[in-house]
């Protein structure tokens, strides 16, 4: 297996575990990490995800090159099928996952590993960790997202940067741009990102996943039409449990003084 789970309580955690290939996401990595989430997505008891790489030199080096390749060669139809259907498919279920995805970025995250980045809500970083969308030194462009959630993300011009140059950015540059959450020594990233998680899980989960999906399907809607999204999952929380039972403490709390 490609891809090690680990379970701890509520928290499920997803190492990519190519570490001689620098944890290059070949096409039985990425459809097993799909199949991984969708097991997660169906534990109600499991909370949050923290997604990871093995060792310490790599997060992710992007998309495996010579399966890539192989599919290339196939023509653009092939290509298509292969690398951008299933890229887009990948990154697109980590950034609408109803459960928090914590990336912990362990190492470098270039290409396919920047994208699963920029995809999920939440990351933090080792300090030595670098950045780059290097797609352009291969005559093309990210294709697993990249060129869309990227300059969304931190902005046309430092996407842009990023897209044209294929220069790697440090740990403390992405953190700078929002592309990180936090900036950790390598040490002390899995406590941190469980520290997250753990901040997270505390409140109800029809809380959290109505935050998410409000955030995630607003954020580049027109104002007006992010707010009826808004409104919407505010609507679908009202009958929960997780309201009467936040409202209940909040009044029973303002009783006591």
């Amino acid at each position: 297996m490609t891809v090690h789970v680990e379970r701890d309580q509520h928290v499920v955690t997803l190492t990519i575990d190519r570490e001689r290939k620098l944890n290059a996401l070949d096409y039985p990595t990425i459809d097993t990490l799909l199949a991984e989430l969708d097991r997660v997505d169906a534990d109600d008891t499991a909370r949050a995800v923290i997604l990871t790489g093995a060792g310490t030199r790599a997060f992710s080096a992007g998309a495996d090159i010579p399966s890539l390749a192989a599919s290339i060669a196939g023509g653009p139809e092939r290509a298509l099928r292969e690398i951008v259907r299933r890229g887009h498919a990948l990154t697109r279920r980590i950034e609408e996952f109803p459960k928090p995805v914590i990336v912990a970025v362990n190492g470098l995250a270039y290409g396919g590993g920047c994208e699963i980045t920029e995809a999920a809500p939440l990351a933090v970083a080792a300090e030595h960790a670098t950045f780059a969308k290097p797609e352009i030194t291969l005559g093309f462009p990210p294709p697993f997202g990249g060129s869309q959630r990227l300059p969304r993300h931190v902005g046309r011009k430092r996407g842009l940067e990023m897209i044209l140059t294929g220069d790697p950015i440090p740990a403390a540059r992405a953190a700078s741009m929002g592309l990180v959450n936090a900036v950790v020594p390598a040490d002390d990233l899995p406590a941190a990102a469980r520290d997250l998680a753990e901040r997270i899980i505390r409140h109800a989960p029809t809380a959290v996943a109505a935050c998410l999906r409000a955030v995630t399907r607003g954020i580049n809607l027109p104002i007006d039409e992010g707010l009826a999204v808004e409104a919407a999952c505010f609507a679908a929380t009202v009958p929960t449990d997780g309201v009467r039972e936040g409202l209940r403490r909040f009044l029973e709390r303002s009783a006591a003084g």
